[in-house]
């Protein structure tokens, strides 16, 4: 497993995992595994919901150790088994409705929706993850997200390279 690569001016995140490329798209595209994974460091996903086709919706949840609960919803616009996905990201609340970074106790430079790709490139039984943000969110927000994405990889790569 190779340490994630940050380029902050590009808000670019890469990964290799030590599984194949179908396990790594698995792993973000059925609720079943997504849970086990989503969520920086302590947290919790306790519930995931995925509508996984163009123009479906998703409700991700995750929970800190004090038991509140933060959600991600969005759509996802395009759906390339097993090699790329692109969705909408919002911060949003339990229904699924976009809410303002603002009531997350984010500044309001910080952008209410991006569109993320993930791409997942077969290396031969490895897997290269990139995952880039169409929007730059501010330097200092950046930090702690790319920190935050990178315990999120650490969990995701136990659950790919433990297997089924």
């Amino acid at each position: 497993m190779a340490a994630a690569d940050v380029r902050a001016e590009q808000q670019v995140i890469e990964r290799v995992f030590d599984a194949p490329r179908e396990l790594v798209w698995r792993a973000w595209t059925d609720p079943e595994w997504f849970v086990r994974w989503w969520g920086p460091g302590p947290f919790t996903s306790p519930t995931v919901q995925m509508d996984l086709r163009p123009g479906g919706r998703f409700v991700w949840v995750m929970r800190d150790p004090d038991g509140k609960d933060y959600y991600t919803v969005g759509e996802y616009r395009e759906i390339t088994p097993p090699e790329r996905l692109v969705y909408t990201d919002s911060f949003g609340d339990a229904e699924g409705n976009v809410v303002s970074p603002t009531a997350y106790g984010l500044g309001d430079d910080f952008p209410e929706t991006t569109v993320v790709t993930v791409t997942f490139e077969d290396l031969g039984g490895r897997t290269l993850m990139r995952i880039v943000s169409d929007l730059p969110v501010p330097d200092a927000m950046w930090e702690m997200a790319s920190a935050g994405w990178g315990t999120s990889l650490d969990k995701l790569a136990a659950v790919v390279e433990e297997g089924e």
